[in-house]
């Protein structure tokens, strides 16, 4: 495995989320930065009770900058509504801050492609930057690439999905949210048997978590 910088260095003084957006932009932490067109940082209130973590920006959120802006975005906010859970009361962000991708036949199309575990590492003084400003509540991993961030790096969504977990110990310090984990939306729009199905259980977890609150 690559070893990488860490973004541990471009962390400002100053630890609030528009000093934390600002200096995220010029970290060189790991490769991703130099494929990506820019750093694509969280959003939502500073004092959100429910944090969302997924995996990394996509296609339309590298060029717009902001987060689930794309169509695991916009199916998010609708599960969200279904959960009656509103959008904007909710501080969304990814475990990774630049997108990774492969280019299809043709070099122009960009397809999403998994950050690796260097990477996920690399950039995990972002995440926890923000847990430490944001201090919510409770935590939703969206996916597993979330849930090895923040809570155990061999974390299986088919063994813990439902249960309500904590950050690991070198997160958590004087803060424990209460987490759990569900599915990324977009494995919800990639469902091939019963997508209807994959929907309706996401909306349970976000309900689920919501209830925690």
């Amino acid at each position: 495995m690559v070893t990488y910088r860490g973004a541990q260095n471009y962390l400002p003084d100053t630890l609030d989320l528009l000093s934390l957006e600002t200096a995220a932009r010029g970290c060189r932490g790991c490769d991703l930065f130099k494929a990506a067109e820019q750093t694509v940082f969280g959003a939502g209130p500073a004092d959100a009770g429910l944090m969302l973590v997924g995996e990394q920006p996509g296609n339309e959120e590298d060029l717009e900058g902001e987060p689930f802006v794309g169509p695991a975005g916009r199916l998010l906010d609708k599960a969200l509504a279904a959960a009656g859970v509103e959008r904007d009361a909710v501080y969304v962000t990814n475990a990774v801050k630049h997108f990774r991708f492969d280019r299809a036949a043709g070099g122009k199309r960009r397809i999403h492609k998994k950050p690796s575990g260097g990477q996920v590492t690399a950039c995990r003084p972002w995440l926890a930057a923000e847990l430490d400003v944001v201090r919510p509540d409770v935590v939703v991993c969206l996916g597993v690439t979330a849930a090895r961030a923040l809570i155990e790096k061999n974390f299986t969504l088919t063994a813990h999905r439902g249960e309500v977990l904590h950050l690991d110990e070198e997160l958590r310090g004087t803060l424990d949210p209460r987490v759990v984990a569900t599915i990324h939306p977009s494995a919800a729009l990639r469902a091939h048997v019963d997508r209807t199905a994959a929907f309706e259980s996401l909306v349970r977890d976000l309900q689920r978590a919501a209830g925690l609150l």
